[in-house]
């Protein structure tokens, strides 16, 4: 079935999508949406009010307009209003749109299906975010199917499922603050199916803390927990890169369908009415395309630590010093917002010094950015959208986690895909050096690049009609859960 064909646009199937209102996850949920707009599905797409406005201020006054049959709407996400340009505190956010969000949804979804006055399809499903899991009490109220899209990797998934675990054996919260540093978070975990020899520093960093009420901890719990009720779980993946994973979360989950890379099974519906729909929330700069054409191939180390990531002065600094010494060309993205209460504001030295092979810039089209051909390694905050975009472009990577699952994507990325290197979160200028050197001339490097190009293959081989994995996954999904209303 590549489509579903409807005389009647009223008769359609329509289904609501609620993504996390951070870039990572609304980027996925987007492609997912145009997908499923381009099989026959009538869309609403519901941003919160916050988001809406920047995307207004990044893409233009016309860009949420929409189009008869894929329709943006929002919700407010109850925090106090701000007009900053950035990602907002994700524990605030969280806490917020799980205590106050359901009542404007629930409002919402009544508003489309009064469809004399909505002039819309009734809604017949809800795809949400696995952090909006409020959703669920919607869905059931209206008795239609409700699908949770973790927007992590798998194994980043089966990481949060341990957390109850990680509780009741004990390892959280942490004793005291020197289990940060003392080599206890090291202890290898050999019970885990699909995860063996994990340490307890490459599972989510939210069980770092000797607080038993930490929040995003539970959190994690209560969204996890509610994971099992959905009517099916969608996970932006291929099932050849986290096979062990995939078969351990689902003896745990309802149903799991992988339909990844979401960036490259997009590509596969080319629509030109779904290309004027963009998620950034920055504006990009492309000038970056035009740098790296005058570039040698694979002689570019790209530079992105992702839309929540902040440092300091410091590690800012260090970074610069270690980019600069390794002699390599690179393009850095520099968010406004990246250094934590202050200006990102690099040494005039290093600017001067590196004018020749070194490109800043505030945000770019990472999709094009990694496919272009001077582009020979990725220094990553390693959440999962550039990993797999770095996949995609056999491009491999050094990591630098900050926070969430950016961690156990990072451990896979070393020791199961061999594809990565991590760098120490206390980042030093002459680490940076040797890394960015090893991996853009050295032994290693070399190892890697052919590993990632290996993926970048299965990765295709994922998606492709009609017989790839994600393809023949993303026609099951619609016809056994999102058609059953």
């Amino acid at each position: 079935m590549d489509s579903i064909r409807s005389s009647n646009e009223h008769d359609k199937p329509h289904a609501v999508c609620l993504p996390y209102p951070a870039q990572g996850h609304v980027t996925p949920m987007l492609n997912l949406a145009k997908i499923l707009n381009h099989k026959g599905f009538h869309i609403t797409f519901v941003n919160t009010e916050y988001n809406h406005r920047r995307l207004l201020k990044s893409r233009g006054p016309d860009s949420l307009k929409g189009l008869p049959t894929f329709r943006f709407e929002t919700i407010p996400d109850g925090l106090p209003p701000s007009d900053a340009d950035s990602t907002q505190d994700i524990p605030s956010l969280v806490e917020s749109t799980t205590n106050t969000c359901l009542g404007p949804f629930k409002e919402l979804l009544a508003k489309l299906n009064n469809t004399s006055s909505s002039n819309v399809p009734p809604v017949s499903c809800i795809i949400s975010d696995g952090c909006m899991s409020f959703s669920l009490a919607a869905a059931q109220d209206l008795g239609i199917p409700e699908v949770f899209f973790w927007t992590p990797s798998a194994c980043g998934l089966l990481g949060y499922m341990q957390y109850r675990d990680l509780s009741e054996k004990g390892y959280f919260p942490l004793k005291d603050a020197t289990d940060l540093t003392n080599g206890y978070l090291e202890m290898a975990l050999d019970w885990i199916p699909g995860m063996k020899g994990i340490r307890l520093r490459d599972l989510p960093s939210f069980l770092r803390s000797t607080n038993p009420d930490e929040f995003m901890f539970k959190f994690l719990i209560q969204e996890t927990d509610r994971s099992k009720f959905s009517s099916a779980i969608i996970i932006n993946t291929f099932d050849s890169l986290e096979k062990e994973v995939l078969e351990s979360l689902q003896a745990l989950l309802p149903p799991i369908y992988t339909i990844g890379p979401l960036h490259f099974l997009v590509k596969h519906f080319e629509d030109k009415n779904l290309e004027c729909l963009g998620s950034n929330l920055w504006k990009e700069d492309p000038k970056c395309l035009e740098w790296l054409d005058s570039k040698k191939p694979n002689s570019v180390v790209y530079v992105n630590f992702g839309s929540i990531t902040v440092m300091t002065v410091n590690q800012l600094i260090e970074f610069a010093w270690g980019l600069a010494n390794s002699q390599m060309d690179f393009l850095w993205i520099i968010r406004p917002d990246i250094v934590s209460g202050d200006k990102a504001i690099l040494p005039s030295e290093f600017v001067e010094q590196t004018k020749e092979r070194g490109m800043l810039t505030s945000w770019c089209l990472q999709e094009q950015v990694l496919s272009h051909p001077a582009v020979g390694g990725f220094l990553t905050h390693s959440g999962w959208n550039s990993t797999l975009e770095s996949i995609g472009s056999g491009v491999p990577m050094i990591c630098w986690p900050f926070f969430a699952e950016q961690q156990t994507n990072c451990w896979f990325k070393g020791t199961q895909w061999r594809i990565g290197m991590e760098i120490n979160s206390n980042v030093k200028r002459d680490e940076v050096k040797n890394l960015v050197r090893e991996l853009m001339v050295g032994e290693k490097g070399k190892e890697m690049k052919k590993k990632a190009m290996e993926w970048k293959k299965l990765a295709k081989e994922a998606v492709e009609k009609p017989i790839g994995s994600s393809s023949v996954n993303i026609n099951k999904l619609i016809n056994e859960i999102l058609l059953k209303h």
